[in-house]
């Protein structure tokens, strides 16, 4: 008889495991589709977190990551990685020297809009030896960072251009504010003109005789969109690998590929089904999970320790000691609870990743 090894219904719950076949799927697709747009490939991995799974996508094609914090690049980049995007501002003394430190070890570069940051970071890389590639972040309808388009854009490049230890190379935006347009026609509209304004502050460091390398922009639910624009140079879409909940309703087209195991663990009335897994493993107040093969759920809520399905209609298929596998509503917010993502194939256990930019908030 062939071992088959550990089974995933074998396993303590609750657990966050992938499909690998269809998580490798989703990043197939994902590196085809900016392969065939002769777009880069460099997705965000503040939802990931997950060393192995950053290898899988630089396999599979992608120029490099994007990180959200500097924790988070330190970890990626012990683990090999080598041409990192921090798309957030890093600022403070110690999270600058932190970065020029960074620098001997992999090519990162990171996102600014303010200028006395941009003369610190160039003091800090003259400090260590080093010079720090920066991206001007421009604010194109997001309202959260980034410096206004057009002169503002071209007047924070021009410094970081001048300024000895830096290296201006390129331009980025994040044009999330789309994702609130329910309407696909609206949507296209408000991704389209973000990449303008975009492309137009481009065209104006360009014109005055600044080298912009990278433009960057496009996350996870609208990349579909944002890869038909000419002029980006890249797109940063990477949670989609999930096919997460949230990711799914703004039209992501891939397939859940990330889940939780959890067990039944009180049937008090046939309409109610208590489960393991509450919030500290399924955060609550983002998309709703949504339980695997089972009718008929009127709602799904979430305490501290226990998740509460209802039914519409009484229903006894389910026991205590049952095992139930529910889609994870939104990758970015789960991940980053658990220490480990089981890997999964066939129903088996194929590996156990470590999940080591948990936790990396600085």
């Amino acid at each position: 008889m062939t071992e088959i090894g550990l089974r995933k219904i074998d396993l303590d719950t609750p657990i966050l495991w992938t499909d690998l076949d269809q998580l490798e799927q989703n990043i197939a697709s994902m590196a085809q589709h900016c392969k065939e747009a002769g777009i880069h490939w460099r997705p965000h991995t503040k939802g990931i977190k997950t060393p192995a799974i950053v290898h899988k996508l630089l396999a599979a094609g992608a120029l490099g990551i994007t990180c959200a914090k500097l924790g988070e690049a330190e970890v990626m980049a012990a683990a090999g990685v080598t041409d990192i995007l921090i798309a957030n501002q890093v600022v403070g003394a110690q999270k600058i020297t932190r970065l020029a430190n960074l620098r001997r070890h992999a090519d990162v570069k990171v996102a600014v809009d303010n200028a006395d940051v941009v003369a610190a970071m160039g003091a800090a890389a003259r400090a260590k030896g080093v010079e720090l590639g920066v991206v001007v972040e421009v604010n194109t309808g997001m309202e959260r960072a980034g410096v206004l388009p057009g002169a503002p854009t071209v007047a924070l490049a021009r410094l970081a251009h001048e300024t000895p230890g830096v290296r201006l190379r390129g331009l980025m935006t994040w044009e999330g504010h789309t994702l609130a347009s329910v309407d696909p026609d609206e949507k296209q509209r408000g991704i389209h003109k973000s990449i303008r304004m975009l492309l137009e502050s481009v065209e104006a460091c360009r014109r005055a005789g600044l080298p912009v390398e990278i433009v960057s922009c496009g996350g996870s639910g609208t990349y579909m969109i944002t890869t038909t624009i000419p002029g980006i140079t890249e797109i940063q879409a990477g949670g989609a690998i999930f096919g997460d909940m949230a990711y799914q309703a703004w039209g992501a087209p891939t397939t859940p590929a990330l889940f939780v195991q959890s067990m039944v663990t009180s049937r008090p009335t046939p309409q109610r089904i208590i489960i393991d897994a509450g919030f500290k493993t399924l955060p609550r107040g983002f998309a709703t999970p949504k339980p695997l093969g089972l009718a008929g759920v009127k709602s799904i809520a979430f305490s501290a320790e226990h998740g509460i399905i209802t039914l519409e209609e009484q229903n006894d298929a389910l026991k205590v000691g049952d095992r139930l596998d529910i889609i994870v509503g939104y990758s970015d917010a789960t991940v980053c609870l658990h220490e480990q993502i089981y890997g999964i194939r066939r129903g088996c256990v194929e590996t156990v990743w470590p999940v080591l930019a948990r936790g990396k908030l600085q």
